[in-house]
């Protein structure tokens, strides 16, 4: 069952006044007879007729998978030729047979080509731009009819959909590999700026400007005197290792790369005029005005000096525009470390023998004390020996006891009997009498405080303990005799001095600079800035583009 598409009609108003050859809706049916007429000769249904075939056709194109805006581009190119469509899908079919590709390019040109003049795709020139002669120039007005010249007669080939991607994917692929070389060369523009650029600058200047540098390798160690064998504690321990040098190694370290051994070199061999020298190069020179931080800028970078705590090696580099004085300048430092070494090892030994004197010092002067108070408690009691004259006492008192005991055995003896002679009686009794009386005052002698003098046993006790006292003191100054002995024999022992392993030796050749290492230093400094700067600048840009 066919059914005949009824066709709208459309009324375009016009500004200025024109004839009636001038519409476009009297031109369209002329322009599509010769189309509508092809397929009858053919024998193919007619234009508005729908059959089975054009009903698979549509489905086919159902298919493909077109776009709406593929879809509005096809009734438009079929309004062009002036096809009578019932949908967007018949006009795709209808322009396919007809041999329009209605996605080709030059046909969706030709929709908004200008109408004056302008050779198109329809039907001949004197009927499809009989229409469009009297229209003024610039005014287009769809759907509109091209005047076929001849010259531009559809082709009969057509493009597949695939085709047609293929063909979008090599132009985006046309485009990206344009941007891409774009970029790239933007890219290679300021890497040579930013980066291959100053490296090359750099390198002239190592290779061809750069005054040759010699430097004077050296290497020494502070030792210490063989220990006591019988040293011990920590210190025993430690004693034949780096360890006991290991401060004394970093004094000297320190010392070297300070500014006093600066000036000292710099007074006594001139390393201010040797690197003020007109034959280095402007950028390694010093001014001849350069002040002392100048100066001990240049000599941190010429003198280096490391230590190894390992193997307690102190390690020292000496760099000079001649070997001849680059060799001097090592010998002098090497002469301030052997001198800063003699001078720790003096003031140690002072601070330990100073220790040790003043200790000797203190014990003679309480003993001499002690030895003073004794002899005047001997003047004061007038008793020399206190031990012999209590001695003394005590005997007198024992033999007057022992007399007053044989006196009261007589004295029982004559009572004893039955008329006892009361002369002798009474002669006994008063010699036993006067002998208790001289017991009584030999014993008062030496308990009694009466005297001026003070009691013996007093006397005594005082004097022993001055005699003790002085007998302690002497022991004290002994000890601290022999301690003062024993540290300085240690302090001896403990005499550190510095032994070269390798001598300074004027080199022969030019150490500085490095050219190979200097220049690749340079390129990785360059780039390490620039893909900063590129780092830096991508995050802002995105920032302030979010």
């Amino acid at each position: 069952m066919t059914t005949k598409p009824k066709a709208k009609k459309f009324r375009i108003r016009r500004d200025s006044p024109m004839g009636q050859g001038s519409d476009p809706q009297a031109a369209a049916p002329q322009a599509a007879a010769p189309q509508a007429a092809a397929p009858d000769a053919a024998g193919k249904p007619t234009q508005g007729q729908v059959s089975s075939a054009a009903e698979n056709a549509v489905d086919a194109i159902r298919r493909e998978g077109l776009t709406g805006r593929q879809l509005r581009m096809a009734r438009r190119v079929a309004q062009k030729q002036g096809l009578a469509v019932t949908s967007d899908f018949d006009a795709v079919a209808q322009l396919r047979a007809a041999g329009i590709d209605p996605f080709q390019r030059n046909t969706i040109l030709e929709l908004v080509a200008p109408e004056s003049g302008v050779p198109g795709i329809g039907g001949p020139a004197g009927q499809a731009g009989a229409g469009v002669q009297n229209q003024p120039l610039g005014r287009i007005q769809l759907p509109q009819t091209i005047p076929d010249q001849g010259a531009n007669l559809p082709s009969t080939e057509r493009a597949t959909p695939a085709q047609d991607r293929t063909a979008a994917i090599m132009d985006i692929q046309r485009d990206i590999a344009k941007r891409r070389r774009r970029k790239l060369a933007l890219l290679l523009t300021r890497l040579s700026f930013f980066v291959f650029l100053p490296t090359i600058l750099v390198g002239y200047y190592f290779i061809a400007m750069a005054t040759p540098m010699f430097a004077t390798n050296s290497e020494f160690v502070i030792q210490q005197a063989e220990p006591a064998s019988s040293a011990g504690g920590l210190g025993g321990l430690f004693a034949g290792t780096s360890m006991a040098t290991q401060q004394d190694s970093i004094t000297v370290q320190s010392y070297l790369a300070s500014r006093a051994a600066m000036v000292r070199l710099n007074e006594e061999y001139g390393f201010q005029a040797h690197f003020s020298d007109e034959n280095i190069d402007s950028i390694q020179r010093l001014a001849p005005d350069a002040s002392n931080e100048d100066v001990f800028d240049v000599y941190k970078k010429r003198v280096k000096i490391s230590y190894d705590p390992t193997e307690g090696i102190l390690r020292m580099e000496v760099i000079a525009a001649t070997p001849q004085a680059s060799q001097d300048f090592s010998e002098a430092l090497i002469g301030y470390a052997e001198e800063q070494v003699d001078q720790l090892t003096r003031r140690l030994r002072e601070d330990q023998m100073a220790g040790a004197r003043a200790s000797y010092e203190s014990a003679e002067l309480r003993r001499s004390d002690a030895l003073a108070e004794w002899l005047q408690i001997q003047q004061d009691t007038e008793i020399l020996d206190p031990v012999g004259e209590s001695s003394a006492i005590m005997s007198q008192v024992s033999a007057l006891e022992s007399q007053r005991q044989q006196l009261h055995l007589n004295l029982s003896a004559k009572l004893g009997v039955a008329r006892p002679n009361s002369a002798q009686v009474e002669g006994l009794r008063a010699q036993i009498s006067n002998i208790d009386g001289l017991i009584a005052q030999l014993r008062g002698q030496m308990t009694s405080a009466s005297s001026a003098n003070g009691s013996i046993a007093s006397n005594n006790t005082k004097l022993r303990l001055a005699e003790e006292n002085y007998n302690f003191q002497t022991i004290m100054v002994q000890q601290a005799l022999a301690q003062m002995e024993v540290t300085q024999v240690e302090a001896n022992r403990q005499v550190r001095y510095l032994s070269l392993g390798v001598e300074p030796v004027a080199p022969d050749e030019a150490t500085y600079p490095r050219v190979f290492e200097n220049t690749v230093l340079a390129f990785l400094i360059f780039a390490g800035i620039y893909l900063m700067i590129s780092l830096t600048s991508s995050i802002l840009r995105e920032q302030v583009t979010a």
